[in-house]
């Protein structure tokens, strides 16, 4: 593992699961699918074309922030449209300053405009965890390693 690896090999350990729900649904349906999945974000899709995402940070900022009804707002109206995506052969570098550099923890990634899966904030920050023990582990055997004489 290393940071200069690709998106698809985060999206290859952790499956490619992609949930998402259409833009007319209402935000209580979205916050509904999101607690069910276990997840802070859904992508919005209509018409198998990626259209936004929403996030557990939408709904409280636009709806419980603002006294909006989760029951009576549809997910357009409160969804980020037009998302940042990236394609498979992004780095888990460039995903990661990508991510902070928009202020952002969910990251469509696309293939020719086919949803490949969602990388999170979460994914990477493991990702560069395991570089990191996976080469200190290395630098401990080079090190504690006898030589021949």
């Amino acid at each position: 593992m290393k940071i200069l690896d690709r998106v698809t090999m985060i999206l290859a350990r952790k499956g490619s699961d992609i949930w998402s729900i259409p833009s007319d649904a209402s935000v209580y349906s979205a916050v509904e699918t999101m607690s069910e999945k276990g997840v802070g974000a859904l992508l919005v899709v209509d018409d198998s074309r990626l259209v936004g995402v929403i996030s557990e940070r939408d709904y409280a900022r636009k709806i419980i922030l603002q006294g909006r009804s989760s029951k009576d707002t549809f997910v357009h109206e409160i969804m980020t449209r037009s998302p940042i995506t990236v394609g498979p052969c992004t780095t888990v570098q460039e995903a990661m300053q990508t991510m902070t550099e928009n202020r952002f923890r969910h990251l469509p990634v696309l293939d020719n405009e086919k949803v490949m899966g969602v990388v999170s904030i979460g994914d990477l920050v493991n990702w560069i965890i395991s570089t990191q023990d996976e080469t200190i582990q290395q630098l401990e055997h080079y090190i504690t390693s006898q030589y021949p004489c």
